[in-house]
């Protein structure tokens, strides 16, 4: 297995605990792999999110508003690109989530930018997601 693919596999596997943590809605583990200054632009919010911390804020906000909670989530046509010390991961995303509304199936596509930390660790610096092509919404 050449080098590129084992770089390839071990993203592959912070993304899955990524997914992992956000489909249990353990939003402490998920927030954990990223890094503080990550990035996140989700087609349902207004404004790009320019930190952790502010993630945490617009999260906490969805709870108290809107009671919501994640039920699971599945990706799908995983893509990696391994450039250096960042890679590029797109996917399908499944996630099923719970409002005072009642529960709804997403569908959207996501692109997560990773970096690898001086210890090694891939951790994401940007999280982007819109709406699958003829996804309802």
């Amino acid at each position: 297995m050449s080098e590129r693919t084992d770089v390839a596999g071990e993203v592959r596997e912070a993304a899955a605990a990524l997914v992992a943590a956000f489909g249990r809605n353990d939003l402490e583990e998920y927030l954990a792999c990223f890094r503080e200054d990550a990035t996140f632009l989700f087609h349902g919010t207004d404004r790009l999110l320019t930190s952790r911390e502010e993630y945490r804020s617009e999260w906490d906000s969805w709870v108290r508003e809107d009671d919501f909670r994640v039920l699971g989530c599945r990706t799908s046509g995983t893509r990696v690109q391994v450039l250096g010390d960042t890679a590029v991961l797109t996917h399908a995303v499944r996630t099923t989530v719970a409002t005072r509304a009642g529960r709804e199936e997403l569908w959207e596509r996501e692109t997560i930018v990773f970096c690898r930390d001086p210890s090694g660790r891939w951790l994401a610096v940007h999280e982007h997601l819109s709406p699958a092509p003829g996804a309802a919404g």
